[in-house]
């Protein structure tokens, strides 16, 4: 059984055809009335109950809203005459999932129910693991159950205690400053500031002066000294993210503040004792940048105690519906928009997708759909466009591990999402009958 349903509705005909028509699919409960749904409620784990707006005397949205005030509420369905569609959006706006209009398809209605279980249960095991990490590491923004992940939050709890030099090797957008970040945390030093600069960010002969502070008069400009960012962390972590673009007159100043440990700032010539704990970032072979002499073989070897290399991505993708979903939680919270989960082949589509943009180019997708989305529920059309192009490609990709029914069967239903449930609408999508495409949905797998 996919899930476990209250069927309400005063009229026993409707709740009982409601009842044959879905028990195949769903372990189903019936009530004719607000105090017998609650009974229910109170006697056994409901996944989702479907409710009636009239009651008889009663009213379905006061069972909703009976429902939503409960500590672990399940989901809440509204079924609604074509004329109280407005009321039905009112409902959802004050916390249901969906609503349904009479009369009511079955073959949407089914399609509905189980992707509102499923997606309630993925966002569960999500919040789950989410649970896990942070009782582990403590720590709240790195994301990931994947080998990766797991084998980079080893090493931060390993290398965290110790002031040991931190080299984070990987592709923009892969969450190095978060790593940095997340080992200052877990750190000693963590009462103190946490520094980030980015070396990218400025013109070559300005970093100097940002990284070492400068005196009043050093350069035309400078009205008043100014305290760089080794003084700014002192006592704490300085993160210098693109370290391989400092130029080479910058990393001999680098090292000297590195080893023996001091500096001046630019125009002054008092020694100050330089008391940070460093961690270096880069997209850069910085390995090449050396042998190439484009960077200082003492300085990469002084910056690389610790090597960490942050996956892309793509070689992670485990981890992807768990960042996808925490940034659906997030962005929809920031909004003030109701939660809409991401619809099974959506999803999908984030999986297979290479993303290039790494982590950061997914929160920006995912903040795109929020913004878009009107359903109630983020499908393949609400994704943007670079990585909804890769749609025709998903169904004509070979999966060694899908037969042909399983390949065919993802195509039915990327067609039944972009139809609504609709089966006539989505037959005419795959140029097939209805009656072809319902003896397609019966054919087992081989």
């Amino acid at each position: 059984m996919q899930g476990t349903i209250l069927i309400v509705d005063d009229e026993k005909h409707t709740r009982e055809g409601l009842r044959r028509s879905l028990e195949d699919d769903f372990d189903v409960y019936t009530a004719g009335n607000i105090e017998e749904a609650l009974n229910v409620l109170r006697s056994d784990q409901i996944d989702l109950v479907l409710t009636d707006l009239r009651l008889g005397g009663e009213d379905g949205i006061a069972l909703i809203d009976k429902i939503l005030q409960q500590q672990r509420p399940p989901i809440c369905m509204l079924m609604t005459a074509y004329g109280s569609i407005a009321t039905a959006v009112e409902v959802i706006k004050r916390g249901a999932y969906d609503f349904i209009t009479k009369p009511v398809n079955i073959d949407e209605l089914g399609i509905k129910i189980t992707r509102a279980i499923q997606g309630r249960r993925t966002e569960q095991e999500n919040q789950q693991l989410r649970r896990q990490i942070d009782k582990r590491y403590g720590l709240e923004n790195l994301i990931g159950e994947s080998k990766p992940m797991h084998d980079i939050l080893d090493t931060i709890a390993q290398v965290a205690p110790t002031r040991a030099t931190v080299l984070l090797l990987g592709e923009s957008g892969t969450g190095k400053e978060l790593i940095a970040r997340a080992i200052h945390n877990l750190s000693n030093r963590n009462k103190a500031r946490f520094v980030a600069f980015n070396c990218a960010a400025f013109a070559p002969q300005l970093i100097e002066s940002e990284l070492f502070g400068h005196e009043r008069g050093a350069f035309t400009g400078a009205i008043e000294r100014r305290v760089g960012r080794f003084e700014q962390a002192a006592g704490g972590t300085l993160f210098l993210d693109e370290i391989g673009e400092i130029d080479s007159n910058v990393q001999v100043k680098l090292l000297r503040a590195l080893d023996p440990g001091v500096f001046e700032r630019v125009g002054g010539n008092q020694s100050i004792k330089s008391d940070v704990r460093l961690i270096a970032a880069t997209n850069r072979d910085l390995a090449a940048s050396v042998r190439e002499g484009r960077f200082r073989e003492d300085l990469y070897y002084r910056l690389n105690v610790v090597q960490l290399r942050v996956p892309p991505l793509r070689d992670r993708k485990q981890d992807i519906p768990l960042l996808a979903n925490t940034f659906l939680r997030e962005i929809s919270q920031r909004d003030g928009k109701a939660f809409r989960p991401l619809s099974p082949e959506a999803m999908e589509l984030l999986i297979q997708y290479d993303w290039p943009g790494n982590v950061r180019e997914l929160k920006g997708a995912i903040d795109s759909s929020v913004t878009l989305s009107t359903g109630p529920q983020i499908t393949v059309r609400d994704l943007p466009m670079t990585v909804r192009g890769q749609t025709d490609l998903l169904v004509l990709r070979s999966d060694p591990q899908m037969n042909l029914h399983d390949n065919e069967m993802r195509l039915i239903i990327r067609a039944l999402d972009e139809s609504g449930g609709n089966r006539t609408e989505a037959a005419k999508k795959l140029g097939i009958s209805r009656r072809t495409l319902h003896r397609r949905l019966k054919k087992p797998s081989e």
